[in-house]
């Protein structure tokens, strides 16, 4: 009984010295001390030294697997089994305690094996540490990475209704303004569709072996191995996103409609690389570097910033080219895409690279809105050099008309932008640039584009030979004009004067058309030149009256045969004009027939000569500017006065 409770109380007190050795293991020298302390004051210690190994005994053990491990060895550490992982991290632990200890002239040697075998350690980590970024990328393979971002895309593409469609454009459809899905109304991309995030497993194994690095002063090789292995990666991401490195004079290459996908592209990117792949690497890099925020901030811009200096590249390049006017779209929807993700950019950077990117980006765009000046000068003339000379047959609306009125709604989605980018510098209209005070920079750059299509509207209207046709043309187009401003935004940018104005000269050509097609005809029906004496119907000339006759049918027949080929699409300014006609030249002809029906009864052919009833005549007004000859027959009535 008394030598079990001896051998009770030296398994206590071995238990007991085991718990002091390890909480005063701080350094090689002190753990030793306290061996040979406690090893002379009681037998019972005497045991201790071979249940603690010397620091040379550990260094052995932890080389021995560190070698197992050495280059030769082409198998992951982290393929194998947990063991294996475990062991060797414990091996790499005891060389950094011991490489680290310091101490007398007698342990230089120990503490030289040391940093020999930490130095291979380190070598091997840094391997693996590689190893496990790539591994974890290449398990998505190429097709997996355009599935992920393909499906990443559609959380930041347009939602349908807020934007003018591409079927109205005349070059692209508008883009999304905000850089943030929510704020877009599209959906937030979910942890599954990103397309570069690492498991949280391997995400543990990679602080598992950057905490090692850090704690042994391996940081520059650490931040090396993980921005280039991450630099790949995101460029990756870029390639299969579809924007590649080209060079300058390569944009400057770029077709037309190969420009519309690139810029499309390019957007697109700007916005999932900002608000998804670089919240990413900061979320990532956070996790990885836990212990040493000099080092977390040093790999995310090492690893972000050639990706992010691509992107700007990109847009400097488009920026500085010389581009249709048609492309003004894309350039805007550039412009909002940069300027939009440029608050969340700069959060995520510090420091000198922080104030690189600022200045690259402000640069950028002010690039692009020299650019959006310079296209938008370039569509006036575009619109006054227009050079088409065969004038539509029917009078309508001329395809130019739809084309720069379509082209200036689709400005209107850009509306705040522009009038930050105009106020900047006006687009250039010559004399008529002088503007109100009360306009803003885009309602007078709106405003100046319109006049530049009135003006070639009034010069196209000069190439009809037909007298009245100039003035159903302008009122076609103007009316056009009018009702795109009164059905969108622009009513609210120019004004109600603005509408007002181009209503009066809608009624004023109205005006016109009708004395220059229609007075010939109500010429016939005057009294004039037809003999009797003034204010009577008696006594006229029958000859006289005959030729009359005959002249008002010749012309009446002519202007209906060929204004029935006329077209005036909208039914309200149809019917206007209709009434118009009708209540000048209706009364006109009831009235002479009223008065001179009589002196021709009795001879012959009476009804060669008048042949048409008041109701008749109205018939034939219901058939103008339908936009094809009258295919109606309209009886003849007889007349009965």
């Amino acid at each position: 009984m008394a030598e079990a409770a001896a051998a009770d109380g030296q398994e206590k007190v071995i238990a007991a010295a085991q718990r002091i050795i390890k909480s005063l293991a701080t350094s090689t020298n002190a753990a030793e001390d306290m061996l040979r302390i406690l090893s002379g004051f009681d037998h019972r210690l005497s045991a201790i030294p071979d249940l603690f190994p010397s620091s040379a005994a550990r260094l052995d053990a932890a080389e021995k697997v560190i070698l197992h491990w050495d280059p030769s060895n082409s198998n992951s550490v982290w393929e194998s089994s947990p063991d294996d992982i475990s062991e060797y991290l414990a091996a790499v632990d005891e060389v950094i305690h011991l490489a680290g200890g310091g101490g007398s002239e007698d342990d230089r040697d120990l503490y030289g094996r040391a940093e020999i075998v930490l130095q291979l350690a380190m070598a091997r980590l840094e391997d693996e540490f590689q190893h496990l970024i790539n591994r974890n990328f290449a398990t998505l393979g190429a097709k997996g990475l355009q599935d992920s971002f393909q499906r990443l895309t559609l959380s930041f593409s347009p939602v349908s209704g807020n934007r003018i469609t591409e079927d109205s454009d005349p070059s692209v459809e508008g883009e999304q303004h905000s850089a943030n899905p929510e704020e877009r109304g599209g959906n937030s991309p979910s942890d599954d569709q990103t397309s570069n995030s690492i498991p949280p497993e391997v995400v543990s194994d990679l602080k598992q072996i950057a905490d090692r690095m850090i704690s042994a002063g391996y940081g520059q090789e650490l931040c090396q191995a993980y921005s280039g292995a991450r630099r790949e990666i995101l460029n990756e991401c870029l390639s299969a996103l579809g924007v590649d490195k080209l060079s300058i004079d390569e944009v400057q290459r770029i077709k037309s409609k190969a420009f519309d996908d690139k810029m499309k592209k390019w957007i697109l990117s700007l916005k999932i690389v900002v608000g998804v792949l670089l919240l990413e690497e900061g979320k990532l890099c956070n996790q990885i570097f836990a212990t040493s925020d000099e080092l977390k901030e040093e790999c995310f811009a090492e690893a972000t910033k050639v990706c992010v200096i691509q992107l700007l590249n990109f847009g400097n390049a488009i920026a500085i080219g010389k581009w249709s006017s048609e492309n003004v779209f894309r350039i805007l929807g550039m412009y909002e895409a940069l300027a939009g993700v440029l608050p969340d950019l700069l959060a995520l950077f510090s420091g000198n690279l922080k104030e690189f990117i600022h200045r690259e980006v402000e640069g950028n765009l002010g690039r692009l809105g020299d650019a959006v000046r310079g296209m938008l000068a370039r569509f006036g003339n575009t619109i006054l050099r227009e050079t088409s000379r065969k004038p539509s047959q029917s009078g309508e609306i001329h395809p130019l008309t739809r084309y720069v009125m379509n082209h200036i709604r689709l400005l209107m989605n850009y509306s705040s932008s522009l009038n930050v980018l105009l106020a900047d510098g006006e687009v250039d209209g010559g004399e008529s640039s002088v503007r109100d005070e009360s306009m803003t920079p885009l309602s007078h750059c709106i405003d100046l584009l319109i006049s530049d299509l009135e003006c070639k509207l009034g010069e196209k209207s000069k190439l009809y030979e037909d007298d009245g046709m100039p003035y159903i043309f302008l009122m076609n187009n103007l009316l056009y004009i009018v009702q795109e401003a009164r059905d969108s935004e622009l009513k609210i940018l120019l004004g109600d004067d603005w509408v007002r104005k181009r209503r009066r000269q809608i009624r004023q050509h109205a005006t016109s058309y009708l004395r220059a097609s229609w007075t010939k005809v109500l010429s016939c029906l005057k009294d004039d030149g037809l003999g009797g004496s003034s204010g009577s119907s008696h006594n006229v000339s029958r000859e006289a009256l005959k030729e009359r006759f005959k002249n008002f049918n010749l012309a009446f027949e002519e202007i209906c045969r060929t204004q029935a080929k006329w077209k005036v699409p909208d039914s309200q300014l149809r019917e206007e004009l209709r009434i118009s006609i009708s209540e000048k030249v209706i009364p006109a002809y009831r009235s002479f027939v009223g008065r001179f029906h009589g002196q021709l009864e009795g001879g012959r052919h009476v009804a060669k000569y008048v042949k048409y009833t008041p109701e008749d005549i109205e018939n034939y007004l219901s058939d103008l500017f339908e936009g094809c000859p009258s295919q109606s027959s309209h009886h003849r009535r007889t007349l009965s006065v």
